[in-house]
Protein backbone atom coordinates (compact mmCIF):
# COMPACT_ATOMS: atom_id res chain seq x y z
CA UNK A 1 0.00 0.00 0.00
CA UNK A 2 1.40 3.38 -1.09
CA UNK A 3 0.82 6.18 1.40
CA UNK A 4 1.18 9.94 0.94
CA UNK A 5 1.77 11.51 4.36
CA UNK A 6 0.87 15.12 5.26
CA UNK A 7 1.90 16.51 8.64
CA UNK A 8 4.17 19.02 10.31
CA UNK A 9 4.80 18.97 14.11
CA UNK A 10 6.09 16.33 16.53
CA UNK A 11 2.61 14.80 16.89
CA UNK A 12 2.67 14.00 13.17
CA UNK A 13 6.30 12.84 13.19
CA UNK A 14 5.48 10.05 15.65
CA UNK A 15 2.79 8.61 13.37
CA UNK A 16 5.03 8.79 10.30
CA UNK A 17 7.74 6.96 12.20
CA UNK A 18 5.23 4.21 13.09
CA UNK A 19 4.13 3.87 9.45
CA UNK A 20 7.72 3.54 8.27
CA UNK A 21 8.48 0.99 10.99
CA UNK A 22 5.45 -1.01 9.81
CA UNK A 23 7.01 -0.95 6.31
CA UNK A 24 4.30 1.01 4.55
CA UNK A 25 5.60 2.55 1.33
CA UNK A 26 5.67 6.35 1.62
CA UNK A 27 6.69 7.90 -1.72
CA UNK A 28 5.79 11.49 -0.77
CA UNK A 29 5.54 13.67 2.33
CA UNK A 30 3.78 17.04 2.47
CA UNK A 31 4.74 19.41 5.26
CA UNK A 32 4.72 23.13 6.07
CA UNK A 33 7.48 25.38 4.68
CA UNK A 34 10.55 25.82 6.89
CA UNK A 35 9.99 28.48 9.58
CA UNK A 36 12.36 30.75 11.55
CA UNK A 37 12.99 29.33 15.01
CA UNK A 38 15.36 29.64 17.96
CA UNK A 39 17.31 32.64 19.18
CA UNK A 40 18.97 33.15 15.81
CA UNK A 41 15.60 32.81 14.01
CA UNK A 42 17.19 30.55 11.40
CA UNK A 43 14.95 28.57 9.07
CA UNK A 44 14.17 25.19 10.59
CA UNK A 45 12.63 22.14 8.98
CA UNK A 46 9.56 20.62 10.61
CA UNK A 47 9.94 17.37 12.59
CA UNK A 48 8.11 15.54 9.79
CA UNK A 49 10.46 16.91 7.12
CA UNK A 50 13.52 15.95 9.15
CA UNK A 51 12.28 12.37 9.49
CA UNK A 52 11.31 12.15 5.80
CA UNK A 53 14.72 13.39 4.68
CA UNK A 54 16.44 10.89 6.99
CA UNK A 55 14.59 8.13 5.11
CA UNK A 56 15.18 9.60 1.65
CA UNK A 57 11.51 10.38 1.05
CA UNK A 58 10.52 13.10 -1.42
CA UNK A 59 9.24 16.20 0.42
CA UNK A 60 6.88 18.89 -0.90
CA UNK A 61 6.31 22.12 1.05
CA UNK A 62 3.59 24.13 -0.71
CA UNK A 63 2.42 27.36 0.88
CA UNK A 64 -1.10 26.52 -0.31
CA UNK A 65 -2.91 23.70 -2.07
CA UNK A 66 -5.56 25.91 -3.66
CA UNK A 67 -5.04 25.83 -7.42
CA UNK A 68 -6.74 29.21 -7.78
CA UNK A 69 -5.43 30.69 -4.54
CA UNK A 70 -2.59 33.01 -3.56
CA UNK A 71 0.16 30.55 -4.51
CA UNK A 72 -1.11 28.68 -7.58
CA UNK A 73 2.39 27.63 -8.64
CA UNK A 74 2.93 25.90 -5.28
CA UNK A 75 -0.42 24.12 -5.58
CA UNK A 76 0.27 23.03 -9.16
CA UNK A 77 3.67 21.60 -8.20
CA UNK A 78 2.09 19.75 -5.28
CA UNK A 79 -0.63 18.40 -7.55
CA UNK A 80 1.98 17.00 -9.91
CA UNK A 81 3.88 15.38 -7.03
CA UNK A 82 0.69 13.87 -5.60
CA UNK A 83 -0.35 12.47 -8.97
CA UNK A 84 3.10 10.99 -9.57
CA UNK A 85 3.02 9.29 -6.15
CA UNK A 86 0.10 7.10 -7.29
CA UNK A 87 -1.04 6.68 -3.71
CA UNK A 88 -3.62 4.24 -2.41
CA UNK A 89 -4.10 6.25 0.78
CA UNK A 90 -3.29 9.70 2.12
CA UNK A 91 -2.73 10.12 5.86
CA UNK A 92 -3.01 13.60 7.41
CA UNK A 93 -1.96 14.59 10.93
CA UNK A 94 -1.71 18.20 12.11
CA UNK A 95 -0.63 19.34 8.65
CA UNK A 96 -1.71 22.96 8.94
CA UNK A 97 -3.12 23.53 5.43
CA UNK A 98 -6.71 23.23 4.22
CA UNK A 99 -7.09 20.33 1.79
CA UNK A 100 -9.29 21.23 -1.19
CA UNK A 101 -11.50 18.65 -2.88
CA UNK A 102 -8.91 17.67 -5.50
CA UNK A 103 -6.48 16.57 -2.77
CA UNK A 104 -9.13 14.56 -0.91
CA UNK A 105 -10.04 12.76 -4.13
CA UNK A 106 -6.46 12.03 -5.21
CA UNK A 107 -5.80 8.75 -3.33
CA UNK A 108 -7.23 5.59 -4.84
CA UNK A 109 -8.91 4.46 -1.60
CA UNK A 110 -8.90 6.70 1.46
CA UNK A 111 -7.87 10.08 2.82
CA UNK A 112 -7.49 9.55 6.57
CA UNK A 113 -6.94 12.02 9.40
CA UNK A 114 -5.42 11.34 12.84
CA UNK A 115 -7.37 13.63 15.16
CA UNK A 116 -6.48 14.03 18.85
CA UNK A 117 -9.99 14.01 20.33
CA UNK A 118 -13.10 11.87 20.69
CA UNK A 119 -15.04 13.35 17.81
CA UNK A 120 -17.36 15.17 17.54
CA UNK A 121 -15.99 16.77 20.72
CA UNK A 122 -13.17 19.22 20.03
CA UNK A 123 -13.14 19.58 16.31
CA UNK A 124 -10.60 22.17 15.22
CA UNK A 125 -7.07 23.37 15.85
CA UNK A 126 -6.35 22.82 19.56
CA UNK A 127 -8.19 19.74 20.86
CA UNK A 128 -5.56 18.78 23.47
CA UNK A 129 -5.39 22.24 25.06
CA UNK A 130 -9.15 22.72 25.10
CA UNK A 131 -9.90 19.31 26.62
CA UNK A 132 -7.67 20.08 29.62
CA UNK A 133 -8.94 23.65 29.90
CA UNK A 134 -12.55 22.44 29.95
CA UNK A 135 -11.86 19.88 32.67
CA UNK A 136 -12.55 16.81 30.52
CA UNK A 137 -11.65 13.55 32.26
CA UNK A 138 -10.98 11.67 29.04
CA UNK A 139 -9.91 12.26 25.47
CA UNK A 140 -8.50 10.01 22.76
CA UNK A 141 -7.74 9.64 19.08
CA UNK A 142 -10.16 9.35 16.20
CA UNK A 143 -9.08 8.04 12.80
CA UNK A 144 -11.44 9.81 10.43
CA UNK A 145 -12.29 9.68 6.73
CA UNK A 146 -11.68 13.25 5.60
CA UNK A 147 -14.26 15.37 3.83
CA UNK A 148 -14.39 19.09 3.01
CA UNK A 149 -15.78 20.06 6.43
CA UNK A 150 -13.82 20.92 9.58
CA UNK A 151 -13.24 17.49 11.16
CA UNK A 152 -16.74 16.39 10.12
CA UNK A 153 -15.91 13.15 8.30
CA UNK A 154 -16.97 9.62 9.17
CA UNK A 155 -15.16 7.89 12.04
CA UNK A 156 -13.20 4.72 11.33
CA UNK A 157 -11.34 3.92 14.56
CA UNK A 158 -11.56 5.55 17.96
CA UNK A 159 -9.82 4.85 21.26
CA UNK A 160 -10.16 6.64 24.60
CA UNK A 161 -7.41 7.90 26.90
CA UNK A 162 -7.89 9.23 30.46
CA UNK A 163 -6.82 12.77 31.34
CA UNK A 164 -5.07 12.73 34.71
CA UNK A 165 -5.37 15.53 37.29
CA UNK A 166 -1.74 16.52 36.68
CA UNK A 167 -1.70 16.16 32.90
CA UNK A 168 -0.42 19.12 30.93
CA UNK A 169 -0.78 19.64 27.20
CA UNK A 170 2.85 18.49 26.92
CA UNK A 171 2.32 15.18 28.74
CA UNK A 172 -1.04 14.45 27.13
CA UNK A 173 0.33 15.33 23.68
CA UNK A 174 3.00 12.63 23.95
CA UNK A 175 0.54 9.94 24.98
CA UNK A 176 -1.91 10.89 22.23
CA UNK A 177 0.87 10.98 19.61
CA UNK A 178 1.84 7.43 20.56
CA UNK A 179 -1.80 6.31 20.43
CA UNK A 180 -2.33 8.02 17.06
CA UNK A 181 0.69 6.26 15.59
CA UNK A 182 -0.58 2.88 16.73
CA UNK A 183 -4.15 3.47 15.51
CA UNK A 184 -3.18 4.67 12.03
CA UNK A 185 -1.12 1.53 11.48
CA UNK A 186 -4.09 -0.55 12.60
CA UNK A 187 -6.41 1.42 10.30
CA UNK A 188 -4.22 0.91 7.23
CA UNK A 189 -3.80 -2.78 7.95
CA UNK A 190 -7.57 -3.07 8.19
CA UNK A 191 -8.04 -1.00 5.02
CA UNK A 192 -5.71 -3.34 3.12
CA UNK A 193 -8.11 -6.23 3.72
CA UNK A 194 -11.34 -4.22 3.41
CA UNK A 195 -12.05 -4.25 7.13
CA UNK A 196 -12.62 -0.56 7.86
CA UNK A 197 -16.17 0.48 8.75
CA UNK A 198 -17.34 4.08 8.46
CA UNK A 199 -19.52 5.53 11.21
CA UNK A 200 -21.04 9.03 10.78
CA UNK A 201 -20.35 11.43 13.63
CA UNK A 202 -23.33 12.10 15.90
CA UNK A 203 -25.00 15.48 15.56
CA UNK A 204 -24.99 15.96 19.33
CA UNK A 205 -21.97 16.96 21.39
CA UNK A 206 -20.15 19.02 18.76
CA UNK A 207 -17.60 21.45 20.23
CA UNK A 208 -14.85 23.49 18.60
CA UNK A 209 -11.26 23.73 19.80
CA UNK A 210 -10.37 27.21 18.64
CA UNK A 211 -6.72 28.09 18.02
CA UNK A 212 -4.80 29.11 21.14
CA UNK A 213 -4.04 32.83 21.24
CA UNK A 214 -0.96 34.06 23.11
CA UNK A 215 -2.97 36.54 25.19
CA UNK A 216 -5.07 33.70 26.65
CA UNK A 217 -2.15 32.87 28.92
CA UNK A 218 -2.68 35.95 31.11
CA UNK A 219 -4.01 34.78 34.49
CA UNK A 220 -7.23 36.33 35.78
CA UNK A 221 -6.95 35.87 39.53
CA UNK A 222 -10.68 36.60 40.04
CA UNK A 223 -11.47 33.21 38.51
CA UNK A 224 -11.74 30.12 40.74
CA UNK A 225 -8.51 28.29 41.55
CA UNK A 226 -9.83 25.20 39.75
CA UNK A 227 -10.29 27.14 36.49
CA UNK A 228 -6.89 28.82 36.72
CA UNK A 229 -5.22 25.52 37.55
CA UNK A 230 -6.70 23.87 34.45
CA UNK A 231 -5.52 26.76 32.30
CA UNK A 232 -2.00 26.51 33.73
CA UNK A 233 -1.92 22.86 32.67
CA UNK A 234 -3.61 23.50 29.33
CA UNK A 235 -1.17 26.26 28.36
CA UNK A 236 1.95 24.26 29.23
CA UNK A 237 4.06 24.45 27.07
CA UNK A 238 2.32 27.10 24.90
CA UNK A 239 1.71 29.93 25.50
CA UNK A 240 2.39 29.45 29.22
CA UNK A 241 0.20 30.94 31.96
CA UNK A 242 1.48 34.39 32.89
CA UNK A 243 1.06 36.91 35.67
CA UNK A 244 3.10 39.89 36.91
CA UNK A 245 4.65 41.13 40.13
CA UNK A 246 6.31 44.51 40.66
CA UNK A 247 5.94 45.23 36.95
CA UNK A 248 7.79 42.07 35.86
CA UNK A 249 6.09 39.28 33.94
CA UNK A 250 6.24 35.83 35.53
CA UNK A 251 5.19 32.55 33.93
CA UNK A 252 3.56 29.82 35.99
CA UNK A 253 4.29 26.31 34.74
CA UNK A 254 3.04 24.09 37.55
CA UNK A 255 0.45 24.80 40.25
CA UNK A 256 -1.69 22.92 42.77
CA UNK A 257 -5.30 23.81 43.46
CA UNK A 258 -6.40 24.37 47.07
CA UNK A 259 -10.13 24.64 47.66
CA UNK A 260 -11.98 26.27 50.54
CA UNK A 261 -12.06 29.72 52.11
CA UNK A 262 -8.59 31.25 52.15
CA UNK A 263 -9.06 35.00 52.75
CA UNK A 264 -7.20 37.72 50.89
CA UNK A 265 -8.09 39.42 47.64
CA UNK A 266 -7.61 37.69 44.26
CA UNK A 267 -3.93 37.64 43.32
CA UNK A 268 -2.70 38.21 46.89
CA UNK A 269 0.23 36.15 48.15
CA UNK A 270 -0.92 34.21 51.22
CA UNK A 271 2.41 32.55 51.93
CA UNK A 272 5.70 31.90 50.14
CA UNK A 273 8.10 29.11 51.00
CA UNK A 274 9.82 25.95 49.83
CA UNK A 275 6.47 24.18 49.32
CA UNK A 276 5.24 26.84 46.93
CA UNK A 277 3.67 30.27 46.66
CA UNK A 278 0.05 30.27 47.81
CA UNK A 279 -2.06 32.86 46.01
CA UNK A 280 -5.70 33.79 46.66
CA UNK A 281 -8.13 33.50 43.77
CA UNK A 282 -11.81 34.22 43.24
CA UNK A 283 -12.54 30.88 44.94
CA UNK A 284 -9.85 28.96 46.79
CA UNK A 285 -6.09 29.29 46.47
CA UNK A 286 -3.49 28.26 43.91
CA UNK A 287 -0.10 27.03 45.10
CA UNK A 288 2.49 27.98 42.46
CA UNK A 289 5.16 25.29 42.26
CA UNK A 290 7.24 26.09 39.16
CA UNK A 291 7.79 29.62 37.84
CA UNK A 292 9.93 31.56 35.40
CA UNK A 293 11.03 35.18 35.21
CA UNK A 294 11.25 36.85 31.81
CA UNK A 295 14.45 35.65 30.16
CA UNK A 296 15.18 33.21 32.99
CA UNK A 297 14.92 29.47 33.54
CA UNK A 298 11.99 27.49 34.84
CA UNK A 299 12.56 27.03 38.57
CA UNK A 300 10.90 25.28 41.47
CA UNK A 301 9.32 27.71 43.91
CA UNK A 302 12.15 27.54 46.46
CA UNK A 303 14.79 28.40 43.84
CA UNK A 304 12.58 31.07 42.31
CA UNK A 305 12.15 32.79 45.65
CA UNK A 306 15.92 32.95 46.15
CA UNK A 307 16.17 35.43 43.30
CA UNK A 308 12.67 36.88 43.48
CA UNK A 309 11.62 37.13 47.15
CA UNK A 310 7.93 37.48 47.90
CA UNK A 311 6.06 38.32 51.09
CA UNK A 312 2.52 37.72 52.27
CA UNK A 313 0.23 40.53 51.19
CA UNK A 314 1.92 41.30 47.88
CA UNK A 315 -0.43 41.07 44.90
CA UNK A 316 0.08 39.45 41.52
CA UNK A 317 -1.52 41.18 38.57
CA UNK A 318 -2.05 40.48 34.89
CA UNK A 319 0.97 41.20 32.66
CA UNK A 320 0.99 44.68 31.16
CA UNK A 321 -1.41 44.82 28.24
CA UNK A 322 -2.40 41.20 28.87
CA UNK A 323 0.73 40.03 27.07
CA UNK A 324 2.48 36.84 28.06
CA UNK A 325 6.17 36.89 28.95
Amino acid sequence: MRVIYAGTPEFARVALERLLAARFEVPLVLTQPDRPAGRGMKLQASPVKQLAQAHGITVAQPRSLRLEGKYPEDAAAAQSAIENARADVMVVAAYGLILPAWVLQAPRLWCLNIHASLLPRWRGAAPIHRAIEAGDTETGVTIMQMDEGLDTGDMLLIEKLPIGPEDTTASLHDRLADLGGRLIVEALEMAACGGLTRTPQPAEGVTYAHKIEKAEGAIDWTQPAEVIGRRVRAFNPFPGASTAMRGEAVKVWLARVESGTVGGVPGQVLSAGSEGIRVATGDGALCLQELQRAGGKRLRAAEFLNGFPLESGQIFDAPAGGEVA
